[in-house]
Parts: C-alpha cells; sequence; structure tokens
C-alpha cells in the first residue's frame, strides 16, 4: 500500500515573517538608513510624547524674560513674548508630522483610485484624468499653495488640503503607468481567459508592484511637505498664533535675529533634522525595493 502524504501549503504568517526577514537583513546594512529610521523614530517619539517633554506652558506669555538666553530654566531661552522656546520647539513638531501624514495619506489614497481608474477605464476618461493632473503640476507648487490659502484662509486644514491636492498627480501617475503596462501583458490576459475579474486583477497583479514605489516616493516626499508647512507658517499663511510651529519659530527668529540666535536655531534644526532622517530613510527603502536600484550594501 502506498502512503499518500498531503503537502500542506505553508502558511501565511510564515512568508510574511520570511519577507521581513529578508527586508531588515537588508535595511539594517543600510548604514544612512538606519541613522534616519532613528532620526524620524526619535522625531516621531519626542512629537508623540511632548506634553510629557516640555518644561513650561508652550502658549504662556511672559513665562520668562523676553529674548532671554539659554538656561537651566529655560533651556533654549525664550521669545519676545517671554515664552519658553525650547517647549515651543518640542510642541512643534506635532504639527509638520500631522500635516505630513495626513495629506500625504489622503493623496495616496485618492491618487491610488484616479491612477486605477486612468489605466483601466476608457480612453476618454483617462485623457480626462491627464489633463486635470497636468493642469494642476503646471502651476508652481508655492504659488498654487498661496493662491488656494488665500481663497480658503489660513488654516490646517488649507495646509493639508493644498498640499494633499498637488501631491495627488504623482501617486495617480504611478499607478496608472503600471496599470497601463500589466493592461496588455500576456499573463494579465491568461488570467482573463481563466476568469478572473477586474478586482481580482487589480488586488492581485496591480497593487503588490506599485506598493513598493509608492512608500519610497511617500517617505521621499515627508521631507518636501514638512519644509511647504514650516514655509507657509514662516510666510503666515499656516497654522494661526499661537499654536507652536517650526515655521512660526523661525519667523519670530527671523525678526528678532539681531537680539538672539536661539530662536532661528530652535526652528531650524529640528527642520534639518527631519529632512534627513526622511530622506535618508526614504533612500534606504528605494535601494531595497526598487531592482533596478538595488545594489550590495
Amino acid at each position: 500500500m502506498v502512503i499518500v502524504q498531503a503537502i500542506r501549503p505553508e502558511p501565511d504568517y510564515a512568508m510574511a515573517t520570511g519577507a521581513f526577514r529578508t527586508f531588515w537583513g537588508q535595511f539594517r546594512k543600510h548604514r544612512l538608513g538606519m541613522l534616519g529610521a532613528v532620526l524620524v523614530i526619535l522625531i516621531a517619539a519626542i512629537a508623540t510624547f511632548s506634553p510629557l517633554i516640555i518644561t513650561h506652558d508652550p502658549i504662556g506669555i511672559m513665562v520668562g524674560p523676553r529674548l532671554a538666553a539659554p538656561s537651566q530654566e529655560y533651556l533654549l531661552g525664550t521669545d519676545q513674548l517671554g515664552r519658553d522656546t525650547f517647549s515651543r520647539a518640542v510642541m512643534g513638531g506635532r504639527i509638520p508630522l500631522l500635516v505630513a501624514f495626513a495629506s500625504l495619506g489622503s493623496a495616496l489614497a485618492v491618487g491610488v483610485v484616479l491612477g486605477l481608474i486612468a489605466g483601466f477605464g476608457p480612453r476618454w476618461l483617462d485623457n480626462l484624468l491627464l489633463l486635470i493632473f497636468d493642469t494642476i503640476r503646471s502651476f508652481p507648487g508655492i504659488i498654487f499653495a498661496l493662491a488656494i490659502i488665500a481663497l480658503l484662509g489660513p488654516s490646517l486644514a488649507s495646509v493639508i488640503f493644498v498640499i494633499a491636492i498637488t501631491s495627488v498627480p504623482i501617486y495617480a501617475r504611478v499607478v496608472r503607468t503600471q496599470a497601463e503596462a500589466l493592461r496588455s501583458s500576456e499573463y494579465i490576459a491568461a488570467e482573463r481567459s481563466m476568469g478572473a475579474g477586474r478586482a481580482r486583477i487589480i488586488c492581485v497583479h496591480v497593487l503588490p508592484n506599485v506598493i513598493g514605489p509608492l512608500l519610497i516616493l511617500v517617505s521621499m516626499d515627508v521631507p518636501a511637505v514638512i519644509a511647504w508647512e514650516a514655509g507657509l507658517s514662516f510666510l503666515g499663511m499656516g497654522v494661526r498664533p499661537p499654536t507652536p510651529d517650526w515655521g512660526a519659530i523661525l519667523n519670530d527668529g527671523y525678526n528678532y535675529i539681531d537680539q538672539t540666535p536661539w530662536l532661528i536655531i530652535a526652528g531650524g534644526i529640528p527642520i534639518i533634522l527631519a529632512t534627513l532622517g526622511f530622506t535618508f530613510l526614504g533612500e534606504a527603502l528605494r535601494d531595497i525595493f526598487d531592482p533596478k536600484l538595488r545594489k550590495d550594501l
């Protein structure tokens, strides 16, 4: 008698664990990527637990002398209203990260949907969406942002809306390009001949192929969004006073730079560290996920 032993497929969690181990093995060899991950985690942790870190009320006026130098009580001195600069810089990290993740998250969701519609929809709809994408991208970013915020009014919601609108065409075009390439491929035709529907083709073949490039784009766009938000707040078109924000701190430092340099340092150093962290992290993800750019690290 011949005993036939059934072959059990490998569980999904085991495959996921193996994929994570492979990713982690490549990522930990990327020194700049590890440095970027540490900076990103540190900045996110400080922003999350900022109420436990601050030493004074960040919006309290005259908690100390005006434009005071750093001391044991005021680690980064005070601003022109006597507010603690260290507490304002710590709390100021919440707004840029909130704007970055809210705007890019919504832009990514909308861009994926519109890209799939353009790639699998009728030709006239594809042309219409491409016309809209090109129209949005044809305007200089900062001019478009200033025009929209002037109409809507300076606020956090306006900044998120502007950044999301200008980012949607980037993600939509990536998804559309991949969908166009797969739409006419032979194995997609074979899938359709076996009865596979459009939903299965999108979920099984299209989305897994665009996740890597989209993650790279998002991680590389975060520092640009942080700079956008800080620039708009610096110009008075972002969050309204007295909300702590790195761009607002930079604006105060610019106005009083002849009296103290500490406001510029408190507002500029966090932006530099956040930019370096997300840039290094994005480059590491690019090297790992993009087969054309992958190299032995």
